[in-house]
């Protein structure tokens, strides 16, 4: 069992004594600090504090992972999503589901992301495919997409930062 006070390299095992953690309950708990500090409220009006999120939140996955960033009119977070979750060299990514996410949250933007697990954080011809079609549909329903996210391992890429959102 985890202790919940502080996320440590140790846990208490069964016989209370401490005992070193194995990977998957560090990241856990990795998973957990993200959670606690990036809360409903939490602003994205900067391209980095963007970037920092889905870097904390996808960065080290073995999987490309689709995810959405819901956000209200001042662009503060109102849901964490993940969408849609692929292989180790793609995700398929349905623009009507990303819609639908955001229509359920009564949304006024979006900031949409995936990792590629190479590591690579340059955008294919996939990527900036995908995200002209998303940035189409969302405005039919008059959302703004925001940005498109793009993580590989530490590193992460703001596609609007470079105007190609």
């Amino acid at each position: 069992m985890m202790m919940q006070s502080t996320p440590a390299l140790y846990v208490r095992c069964r016989t209370r004594r401490y005992e070193p953690a194995q990977p998957d309950q560090v990241l856990e708990a990795a998973h957990s600090i993200v959670d606690a500090r990036m809360q409903r409220g939490t602003s994205f009006k900067d391209p980095n504090v963007a970037c920092a999120f889905f870097r904390d939140k996808l960065g080290g996955r073995e999987r490309e992972v689709f995810v959405a960033a819901v956000l209200d009119t001042r662009h503060r977070l109102i849901e964490y999503a993940e969408l849609f979750l692929g292989t180790v060299d793609g995700a398929e990514v349905h623009p009507r589901e990303v819609v639908k996410q955001a229509l359920r949250h009564n949304a006024a933007a979006v900031i949409v992301a995936h990792n590629h697990p190479s590591g690579e954080i340059e955008p294919s011809a996939a990527d900036r495919a995908v995200t002209a079609r998303l940035k189409q549909a969302l405005a039919l329903v008059d959302i703004r997409l925001l940005d498109h996210v793009i993580v590989g391992g530490h590193q992460s890429l703001s596609m609007a930062a470079r105007g190609w959102v």
